[in-house]
């Protein structure tokens, strides 16, 4: 069964097994506006948490997305760098950025669970 986590940035993890699915929220797409253009990092890049994970650019802006744990980047999805739009569409499901192997799991302790992040937006 797979659990997903949340960060104060809007990023969410879905964690299964030792990979976790890393992509931003609703609430965060919705922020953004249309997206125009994905950039995804390589597969075999180490990224810790904190750190960029992609950037992602809308009509309104171009914002980072930050990596909810450390971890190795092992697959992206590429179907985003011809239809960033999906991002808008399903950013929950078909638009996630890149699929992390877990550096510590550990680093999940501090984020925030589904119920904790909707009482954190409502406060935004």
């Amino acid at each position: 069964m797979s659990e997903t986590r949340y960060t104060k940035d809007h990023e969410y993890i879905r964690i299964d097994g030792e990979i976790g699915t890393v992509g931003i929220t609703d609430y965060a797409q919705s922020q953004l506006g249309d997206v125009v253009f994905v950039e995804l990092p390589a597969v075999g890049k180490t990224v810790a948490k904190g750190g960029e994970a992609a950037v992602v650019e809308s009509v309104k802006a171009a914002s980072e997305v930050y990596a909810p744990v450390s971890g190795e980047v092992v697959e992206v999805n590429a179907a985003l760098e011809g239809a960033p739009g999906t991002v808008n569409e399903d950013a929950a499901g078909a638009g996630w950025f890149v699929k992390l192997k877990l550096a510590d799991s550990g680093e999940l302790e501090g984020l925030m669970s589904e119920a904790e992040y909707q009482d954190y937006i409502k406060t935004l």
